[in-house]
């Protein structure tokens, strides 16, 4: 169990208040506020103080790659070990959120987390030799409490209204599913941030009385990662990082907005009502004091169940401003923090099967259950005589080593062909057994030996080339005269030599014969015995020509 670790940014301003103090080294955050007179009241000058302690804190000085460095890289680093993690952004409006998380779009330096997870983890693929890798991204929006894919790419030519929602279901085991939202494959950084990019354009932002670029939805890029170790066939460790951009809260009253806006802000804002109250819960739960947590209050909450008290690793940035007429909202915001930093989660690495294994597995499974019905049935679907595959082979031997090691496993074949398969392995070990008793030493082991069809393709290319050869070699013996000196004519159309190059086609004639009995004769020994009738005719021809 590790609790979530909570950061504090304050946001550079040109009319920075004096009633806030940071301290970067004792990390905490200071505010020291008067209360206003109050007409008709004794005049109250006293001060109120607050005193705020994080895991960590930014003056107006950071820099985005501070920024990254001290915050986002640990949880990135967990991810490509196999742990979920998420990083979010929370603060009023104005106060640099979306700069923190996406970055400014002028300098290259301003580039935000975002951007820098997405080079970071590629970089760190680039490095590793040891496992197979792939990455997914998915962009989604959640505005007035609906969900929107930011990468469709129907944003350009429909309103948003006329695009379809997203929507989420809830599986036995707990775990979110959304649909109506494209999780794209990704093979470089720059098919990333291009995606990036387009998903950015796509936001909902207006201009308001705090904000000229206000974004008016909460926002999550999500990064998959698989992660296939070569060492460990079979095996996939799955992890996904969030990084999330949520919308800011701002007080209407202030604003004096209307229409469509104050609309908005109503649901920003009870959104992140939805979102305090499961941190209140998950912080009783942990005490004992209430066992439910109301997730389902809103699209985001359940979005991020998982990196609210669930399995994943976690940290929050708290975003504030300086500003004097903002301090109210900012000490709202440390206290959120504080509150936050009291969850705890329970971390684990994802390591599953992998998906495409087991679905072999089971159309294997499948296939060897429907040639023992046929086998039973006596159905003309099934060919006994029809030659294994690759495949089908290494299977066989794999049953065949399993067999042999463990007396308790059985062979369950029921197809012919399988079984004379491993009745041809069994020959062979105890031959090879045989071998090893007489004295030479030979150690070769049943699992290095694999009868690929490759193999058996040449061996018969061999042969073929050699029967070519011994036709021609008997056809010339045939037409050849001892006591004539000049070439002679066979009936078959074919010179015969003459005595002294008869001798050398002989000594050739000899040598092919020796050449190709030994060939056949290996065929024969390894169980292909395909070559056992020309075997035997060539050995025959072999001895009448000594």
């Amino acid at each position: 169990m590790s609790s979530i670790k909570v950061f504090c940014r304050v946001r550079p301003h040109k009319r920075a208040s004096r009633s806030i103090s940071i301290d970067t080294e004792d990390k905490n955050v200071a505010f020291e506020m008067k209360r206003d007179n109050q007409q008709g009241r004794d005049i109250n000058n006293s001060i109120q103080q607050y005193k705020f302690k994080f895991d960590g804190v930014f003056d107006e000085s950071s820099t985005q790659s501070e920024i990254f460095d001290k915050i986002a890289k640990d949880i990135i680093n967990g991810v490509l070990d196999g742990y979920n993690g998420t990083i979010f952004a929370y603060g009023q409006t104005g106060s640099g959120k979306t700069y923190t998380i996406t970055g400014g779009p002028e300098k290259y330096e301003e580039r935000g987390i975002i951007p820098r997870a997405i080079e970071y983890i590629f970089s760190k693929f680039e490095e590793k030799k040891d496992a197979r890798t792939s990455i997914q991204v998915s962009y989604l929006e959640i505005y007035n409490n609906s969900g929107y894919d930011l990468l469709d790419p129907n944003h350009e030519g429909k309103t948003l209204n006329d695009l379809p929602k997203v929507s989420i279901k809830e599986a036995d085991d707990g775990k979110i599913h959304m649909s109506n939202i494209a999780t794209s494959p990704v093979a470089t950084k720059e098919d990333a941030l291009n995606l990036l990019f387009v998903g950015d354009t796509n936001r909902v932002i207006c201009e308001t009385p705090m904000n000229d670029t206000s974004s008016r939805s909460h926002c999550i890029f999500t990064i998959n990662v698989q992660t296939r170790p070569i060492a460990k066939q079979g095996k996939v460790v799955v992890s996904k990082l969030h990084l999330v951009d949520l919308a800011g809260s701002e007080r209407t009253k202030k604003t004096n907005v209307n229409g469509k806006i104050f609309n908005e802000a109503c649901h920003i804002n009870l959104s992140l009502h939805y979102l305090e109250q499961v941190i209140v819960a998950l912080h009783d739960k942990s005490k004992g004091r209430r066992s439910h947590v109301p997730y389902r209050n809103s699209m985001m909450t359940s979005v991020l169940r998982d990196s609210l008290g669930g399995n994943c690793r976690t940290c929050m940035i708290a975003t504030c401003s300086p500003v004097r007429d903002h301090i109210g909202e900012s000490i709202s915001t440390c206290k959120f923090a504080q509150r936050v930093a009291k969850i705890k989660n329970n971390a684990k690495v994802n390591e599953e099967i992998d998906p495409k294994l087991v679905i072999k597995a089971l159309n294997n499974q499948i296939r060897e259950l429907k040639e023992e019905l046929d086998v039973i049935k006596g159905t003309s679907a099934y060919d006994g005589n029809r030659t294994l595959n690759v495949e089908e082979t290494e299977r066989c031997i794999a049953a065949v080593v399993t067999y042999i090691k463990d007396a308790q496993k059985v062979i369950t074949y029921a197809h012919p062909a399988k079984v004379r398969c491993c009745y041809a392995l069994l020959r062979r070990e105890v031959l090879m057994a045989r071998r090893s008793q007489g004295g030479k030493n030979e150690t070769r082991n049943l699992e290095s030996w694999v009868n690929t069809q490759g193999e058996i393709d040449y061996l018969r290319k061999i042969i073929k080339e050699r029967d070519d050869e011994i036709v021609t070699l008997k056809a010339r013996m045939r037409g050849r005269h001892p006591n004539s000196k000049s070439r002679a004519v066979s009936s078959s159309g074919i010179a015969s030599p003459t005595p002294k190059s008869a001798g050398t086609a002989s000594r050739t004639s000899a040598r092919v014969l020796e050449e190709r009995s030994d060939v056949l004769e290996s065929v024969f020994r390894e169980g292909n015995g395909g070559g056992t009738v020309l075997a035997k005719e060539d050995k025959e021809a072999l001895e009448r020509k000594q």
